[in-house]
């Protein structure tokens, strides 16, 4: 039963991103943002995307600068945790939802426990990446938390997927990230999750390593 079919990787991934380019409208994107609407359209295969992604004015600099200085990257889940490209990483992503205090702190406060991780961010806030690919309430309490004055991150990636909170978590996020004075990128609509918000961060690593499609 032989198969005709590419096996080799850089080709594999050259290919992809020439039809993506082919398939997809990147005209309103500069170059940084092209690499980042590419990475999402890929991880979904889902060209009409490119429509629903929104950039704050300086959120590619902002995250990439951050990056490159090894800022804490803060994940909702632990599949987000898992997608951040290791090789281009200097210190692991963290991801509190398993700690036995976001338990503790979910069931005093009866509220999921991607929302009492979220307290367990603070120390760690200023200056990092958070990427939320699966928890809407992880980022309404962000939100919730950034307008009582915690430390700002430099950059929120903001990407919950499905059908209770999603849409209107990241439509939060966008209509407030001006008032708040923090810089964002966002999937608009109930399409988003792990895979296309990880995938995000590592486009933005991949920037600071020269790595363009």
């Amino acid at each position: 039963m032989p198969f005709d079919y590419v096996i080799d990787p850089q080709a594999i991934e050259q290919e992809s991103f020439r039809q993506i380019r082919a398939l997809t409208d990147l005209s309103r994107f500069d170059q940084y943002q092209q690499q980042v609407v590419m990475r999402i359209v890929h991880s979904l295969g889902l060209p009409h995307l490119s429509e629903q992604v929104h950039f704050s004015q300086n959120a590619c600099t902002a995250g990439m600068q951050a990056l490159a200085h090894n800022a804490d990257i803060l994940c909702d889940v632990e599949m987000v945790k898992q997608g951040i490209t290791k090789r281009m990483i200097q210190k692991n992503p963290l991801c509190f939802l398993n700690d036995e205090r976001t338990q503790s702190l979910a069931k005093q406060h009866a509220q999921t426990r991607s929302m009492a991780a979220v307290s367990l961010w603070q120390s760690q806030l200023k200056g990092s990446v958070v990427v939320i690919g699966n928890a809407p309430t992880a980022l309404y309490r962000l939100l919730e938390i950034l307008e009582t004055g915690a430390d700002k991150p430099a950059l929120i990636i903001g990407m919950p997927v499905g059908f209770v909170g999603a849409a209107e978590s990241k439509q939060a996020l966008w209509d407030n990230h001006t008032a708040l004075g923090i810089e964002c990128i966002t999937l608009l609509g109930r399409e988003g999750g792990s895979a296309v918000s990880a995938a995000s961060c590592n486009a933005l690593l991949r920037c600071n390593m020269g790595e363009y499609y």
